[in-house]
């Protein structure tokens, strides 16, 4: 693990690390803000952020003004690239697919399954790393991520729960085997085989395997250009149907970007400062 980047920021520290992937046969990055109580040897709770497509390690440490209370609350903030990255990499044909859009899942098909092992990176690999390198409280780590990355978030709490104990998600591609993003990402990295998709569907999982959590958050904006494809309401009836209580919060006039994210951040890392401590 090489550190490339250290920023000092509300008394904690801002970095960007580069580590070898076993999962991705390549070398990856990672954004993680340390509090200031973590640097003073405290064990904190962590928070992974899966940010949407086209972005990298470092979109949400720029953008979604997250640091802030992250250090008034201790709370340890890994925000991973969104895609294995370089010239030996596959690349699609356009920003919803492929370099910038891993979509979070492990790829089975050719070009895309030698490097696209998203979930074993995030899962396995990078969880482990983490606990291992730095100041993790046991057994308290949350996750959250918007859009793409939003999916990301839901789909990889409901496959791991004994690992993620928290999960929220700003306008979260609800529903990925049923919307255009989805399609074109899971043909591409699944194949055809519309069954296989399910496993990485937040509304089929909710529906599979039945309430986990205390609660889940939800933002989404009313006038978000990609309003169509995220499906909020169909994950709102799976999580109905099998009594997964669900925060779904719907908001006047705000759009898809990170203006909205930094209008509901406080929200999200106070929703899991409580949900990580109970």
């Amino acid at each position: 693990m090489q550190l490339l980047q250290s920023n000092q920021c509300f008394l904690g520290e801002q970095r960007i690390y580069s580590f070898a992937s076993k999962s991705l046969k390549k070398d990856s990055k990672f954004g993680i803000f340390l509090p200031p109580q973590a640097l003073n040897g405290q064990a904190c709770p962590a928070l992974f952020y899966l940010a949407g497509l086209t972005c990298n390690e470092e979109t949400f440490a720029i953008k979604a003004h997250a640091q802030r209370l992250a250090a008034q609350l201790g709370l340890i903030l890994v925000t991973p690239d969104t895609s294995p990255r370089g010239d030996d990499v596959a690349q699609g044909d356009h920003w919803d697919l492929g370099q910038g859009a891993g979509f979070y899942i492990n790829a089975t098909q050719a070009p895309w399954a030698e490097h696209y092992q998203m979930q074993s990176l995030i899962a396995d690999e990078l969880y482990a790393l983490v606990e291992a390198e730095f100041n993790v409280a046991a057994g308290k780590v949350g996750i959250f991520g918007h859009s793409m990355g939003g999916h990301g978030a839901l789909t990889l709490a409901l496959k791991f729960p004994e690992k993620f104990k928290s999960v929220s998600a700003f306008a979260p591609i609800c529903a990925p085997s049923q919307c255009p993003w989805g399609e074109k990402a899971f043909s591409h990295y699944l194949g055809e085989d519309r069954e296989t998709w399910l496993a990485h569907d937040a509304s089929a999982l909710i529906t599979q395997k039945g309430p986990l959590f205390n609660d889940i958050l939800i933002d989404q904006g009313l006038k978000d250009q990609f309003y169509s494809q995220l499906n909020p309401a169909q994950f709102q009836a799976a999580c109905n149907s099998v009594g997964q209580k669900l925060s779904l919060r719907e908001h006047e006039g705000y759009d898809h970007g990170y203006y909205f994210i930094q209008s509901f951040m406080d929200d999200h890392l106070q929703y899991h400062a409580v949900q990580l401590q109970s």
